[in-house]
């Protein structure tokens, strides 16, 4: 299986970061390409993506302190993709990772199309906490 880890240096604190991603609240602003809202019901989030997706669950990984916000993201039918994320430390500011993969009968296209779409939102977290 294909993977690319997209990395973004950001200039806050691991800390920082890693409760800006941990936010439902925070979603919306920083994936507004499949976000519209988001709602919690026993630790599990449930996004509306606006799309004729609708409404996907997504469920972290138990709070830590190692900066680990692996996620899973459930679709309508049950499918269920895990997606590798992780803060750490980097002098002063940290750095975000997050590792797509390229899934059985995913194409080269839309495996392109989601680098693009987590690259987007790596981006909009950094400039959402550099402001």
């Amino acid at each position: 299986m294909r993977s690319r880890t997209i990395s973004m240096e950001i200039a806050a604190s691991a800390e920082t970061v890693y409760r800006c991603v941990r936010d439902p609240d925070q979603l919306p602003l920083w994936a507004a390409g499949i976000c519209k809202s988001v709602t919690v019901e026993n630790d599990v989030w449930h996004v509306d993506t606006g799309t004729e997706l609708g409404t996907v669950k997504l469920a972290f990984c138990a709070d830590n302190a190692f900066g680990v916000l692996d996620h899973t993201v459930t679709l309508p039918d049950g499918t269920s993709v895990l997606n590798p994320m992780r803060v750490v430390k980097n002098g002063e500011g940290s750095e975000l990772l997050f590792t797509v993969f390229q899934t059985e009968g995913m194409s080269d296209e839309a495996f392109v199309k989601d680098i693009q779409a987590v690259t987007r939102d790596l981006k909009t977290i950094k400039t959402l906490l550099e402001a």
